[in-house]
C-alpha cells in the first residue's frame, strides 16, 4: 500500500476500534466507522469488503503488534519464569494502556458469530504457541513440573490473563490492571514450578 493509502487503512481501524468499543461491533455502523476515521463512507468499501473485515483486521493488526512486542521482550530469554511475567506485564499494561482495545477484545470477540470468532482465533494462535513454548523451556530446564499437560496449561495461563481484564473492565478501570501481574503469575508459578 502506498502511504497514503496505509494512513487510510489506519484511520479507519482507529475510528472502527473507537466506535466498536462505544457502542458494540453489531450495533456500530460503516457511517459511524468512517465518520470517525474521517473518511467517506465509501471509502471504508475500498479497503474492506463488510463490517466484518474490518474487525478481522483489527484483531490481526492489534494482536499481531502484541505478539510482536511479547517475543521481541522474551527473545533469548535464558529464565522462562521471567518470561512469563514479562508476557503478562505487557498483556496487562497494553490493555490498560488502550481500554478501547481492552473491551473490543474481551466482550466483541465473544459475541461474534462462530466464523469469525475462528479468523479472530487465527490472529490468537502465536500467542498461544508463545506460552506453550516458555512452558516447554521451563520443562526443559527443570525449572516447571515435567507432567505438564501442556496445552491445558497454556490455556488456563492465557485464560486467567484474559478473565484478568475482563474482571477490570467490568470494575470500571477503578484498580492498576499492571499490578495484577505477580499475583495472577504467582498463582500459576505455584501449580507449575518444581
Amino acid at each position: 500500500m502506498t502511504s497514503k493509502k496505509t494512513e487510510k487503512y489506519q484511520l479507519i481501524l482507529q475510528g472502527a476500534l473507537k466506535v466498536f468499543a462505544e457502542n458494540g461491533y453489531h450495533r456500530s455502523q460503516v457511517s459511524k466507522i468512517a465518520k470517525a476515521a474521517g473518511v467517506a463512507d465509501g471509502t471504508i468499501y475500498l479497503y474492506f469488503k463488510r463490517k466484518e473485515d474490518i474487525l478481522i483486521h483489527l484483531f490481526q493488526q492489534k494482536l499481531g503488534e502484541l505478539v510482536e512486542k511479547f517475543h521481541d521482550s522474551v527473545a533469548g530469554s535464558s529464565d522462562p519464569t521471567q518470561a512469563l511475567r514479562t508476557v503478562c506485564r505487557i498483556h496487562f499494561t497494553e490493555l490498560e494502556n488502550n481500554p478501547e482495545l481492552a473491551y473490543v477484545t474481551q466482550v466483541e470477540l465473544r459475541q461474534s458469530d462462530i466464523e469469525l470468532r475462528k479468523e479472530i482465533g487465527k490472529s490468537l494462535k502465536p500467542y498461544i504457541e508463545l506460552i506453550e513454548n516458555i512452558l516447554e523451556q521451563g520443562i526443559e530446564l527443570g525449572q516447571f513440573r515435567e507432567d505438564l499437560n501442556l496445552k491445558l496449561v497454556r490455556n488456563l495461563i492465557f485464560g486467567s490473563m484474559d478473565e484478568a481484564v475482563t474482571s477490570w473492565l467490568i470494575a470500571g478501570q477503578k484498580y492498576s490492571l499492571r499490578d495484577q501481574v505477580d499475583d495472577t503469575l504467582g498463582f500459576f508459578l505455584h501449580g507449575v514450578s518444581k
